[in-house]
Formats: structure tokens, C-alpha cells, sequence
């Protein structure tokens, strides 16, 4: 056994296998949106303010199994996708044994869908034109 920094012991196996870091850890992130575009910017804007996206969607039977599949830890969620409706996606994923934190979004304004997310289980509501790493961190924070 090898002592580190923390006095914390590890095999040396584990120090030549790379597995010890000080690196933070990242928050998982999958996103969901049937708009190629706006995945492709969300998923770039997140990358660069410090969260790991790990796979996107298009519609919502894509976005359950992907969750299910990847586990993050956050799913940022279309309200409005061509097959189920992202309200109908976060009771599925809710359902689910450790489900992931869920952002519900829309270029629509939230006053059309308050009533609907607060019965959720989402810890809230992003618009399209807000999103931002710390507005995401804000709410699953």
C-alpha cells in the first residue's frame, strides 16, 4: 500500500491504473430535445461550464432508454417532444430506482406549464433562451 496526499492508502495498482486523481468530478448530464440544434449548443454550452454531458435524445422513448442506459444525473427535459410529452418522460424516469435529478425546458414560457411542473417531481424549469451552467446548477444544486 502506498500512502497519498489526505494520508488516504491505495494499492500501487491503482496509482499505475490512473485511478487516483484530485480531478473534481463532474456532473452527468443528458439532454433531450427534439431540435438537433439546440442539443448540439446545450450540449456544448454545459461542456464548457463544467458538466460531463453523456448523451442526448430526440424524442422521449429515446430519452427513457438512454437514462436508463448512461444513469446521469441530470436529464435537462423538453417539455415538448414529438412522441411522449417531457411531463410524461419524468414520471417514467421518476419511477425508475435512483432517478436522475430532472431540468424540465421550453422555449415557451413557464407560466404555460406551472401548474404541470410543480406536480412533476422536477426541481424546475430552464427556458431555452436561460440556459446556462449555473442556472442548471442552481436548481439540482
Amino acid at each position: 500500500m502506498v500512502t497519498i496526499r489526505g494520508g488516504n492508502r491505495v494499492s500501487p495498482d491503482a496509482l499505475a491504473a490512473g485511478d487516483c486523481h484530485d480531478r473534481p468530478m463532474h456532473p452527468t448530464v443528458l439532454i433531450v430535445d427534439d431540435h438537433k440544434a439546440f442539443r448540439e449548443s446545450a450540449s456544448a454550452l454545459l461542456a464548457v461550464e463544467g458538466f460531463a454531458v453523456v448523451g442526448t435524445a430526440a424524442d422521449g422513448a429515446e430519452a427513457v432508454a438512454a437514462a436508463q442506459r448512461l444513469r446521469p444525473q441530470i436529464v435537462l427535459l423538453d417539455i415538448q417532444l414529438p412522441d411522449l410529452d417531457g411531463f410524461a418522460v419524468a414520471e417514467l424516469l421518476n419511477a425508475t430506482p435512483r432517478p436522475p435529478r430532472i431540468v424540465l425546458t421550453s422555449s415557451r414560457d413557464f407560466g404555460q406549464f406551472a401548474g404541470r411542473l410543480q406536480a412533476s417531481g422536477s426541481p424546475g424549469f430552464i427556458a431555452k433562451r436561460s440556459l446556462s451552467g449555473a442556472a442548471l446548477a442552481a436548481l439540482v444544486g
